[in-house]
């Protein structure tokens, strides 16, 4: 006979079961196109109190995809070996840049389905909290190596993650998302290799 789950174990399994069914419907079929019944069959949980019992609506739900995308996302971001901190940076933004091409769920649930659910200012403030930091981070190591001139790096950090997000929606809305995304990647390349210390 089976050892019942305790109950916390039960309920997180519950909601990311939730959270995995939500994530490939949305991918495959877009936000607006899911149903949440479909989302309890796909997760096999039962009625939709389940759902709601862990998240409000399916905005909330969506919203979990996303940091479940978003955290995939910068696990997957390899940018060792390069001991140049302004190098680091301009691969790691770069691997954000080829993920819009080529990784659907960064393209539907980031990119595309993203803005429209969370809204404008949401998705901005998310795509902050994953990427400014990091890219913060980067700056001000490019700066103790003299890499780049001294300079306060929030701004720069600001106006580098600007830019990418939006050469990544670029991407993302292309007819042809390779070229664009090789556009793109030139286009980022000169423009961080312009932030350099000229000797």
């Amino acid at each position: 006979m089976a050892r019942p789950q305790p109950r916390g174990r039960s309920s997180e399994r519950t909601r990311q079961a939730l959270i995995t069914a939500a994530r490939k419907l949305f991918v495959t079929k877009g936000y607006f196109a899911t149903g949440t019944e479909e989302i309890v069959s796909e997760a096999g949980v039962g009625t939709r109190g389940a759902l709601y019992h862990h998240f409000t609506d399916k905005e909330d739900l969506f919203r979990a995809v996303f940091h479940e995308v978003q955290a995939d996302l910068a696990a997957a971001t390899k940018v060792g070996g390069r001991a140049d901190a302004l190098d680091v940076l301009t691969a790691a933004l770069q691997q954000f840049l080829d993920a819009s091409a080529d990784n659907r769920d960064v393209q539907q649930v980031i990119l595309i389905d993203g803005p429209a659910v969370l809204g404008w200012e949401q998705w901005r403030n998310l795509e902050a909290q994953y990427g400014l930091g990091a890219i913060t981070l980067m700056l001000d190591a490019a700066v103790e190596q003299h890499a780049i001139p001294q300079q306060p790096t929030a701004p720069l950090a600001h106006m580098l993650l600007a830019a990418v997000d939006e050469a990544a929606l670029y991407i993302a809305n292309a007819d042809d998302q390779r070229q664009a995304r090789n556009q793109a990647r030139r286009s980022l390349k000169h423009l961080l290799d312009g932030l350099r210390t000229t000797t």
